[in-house]
């Protein structure tokens, strides 16, 4: 993969960090009921590892000349269990397509020189 491509990986994985993170907050706000009390805490340990993850995201695609995104995929309103649900198929697509973005930055032709962020293992 080269740089240019690698970046735009990359900033597709920070926006579905960023809708990670308006999922998580919306849910937190109406997902209700004593039911959900240990859920909404786990969510918004969430939220905080989320924008953590997407602070790490904008260094390579900086560092690389590209412009971090400041768009997100929509965010669908949902609320209890199906707001629960659309967070857990959030989560596996962002594991997915993030390991999927590291596995291509690593094969033949990636562009990649060694040098700051991007050259981390």
């Amino acid at each position: 993969m080269d740089e240019e491509n690698f970046v735009e990986a990359l900033t597709e994985d920070l926006r579905t960090e960023y809708q990670s993170i308006v999922h998580y907050i919306s849910h937190i706000a109406t997902v209700t009921g004593a039911e959900f009390l240990s859920t909404i805490d786990e969510l918004k340990v969430r939220v905080t590892q989320e924008l953590q993850h997407a602070q790490i995201l904008v260094e390579p695609i900086a560092f690389l000349g590209g412009t971090p995104a400041t768009t997100l995929p929509q965010v669908n309103a949902a609320t209890g269990r199906d707001a629960l649900a659309a967070d857990l198929r959030l989560e596996e697509v962002s594991l997915s397509d993030t390991g999927k973005t590291i596995g291509r930055s690593h094969g033949p032709g990636t562009g990649r020189r060694g040098r700051g962020p991007a050259s981390s293992p």
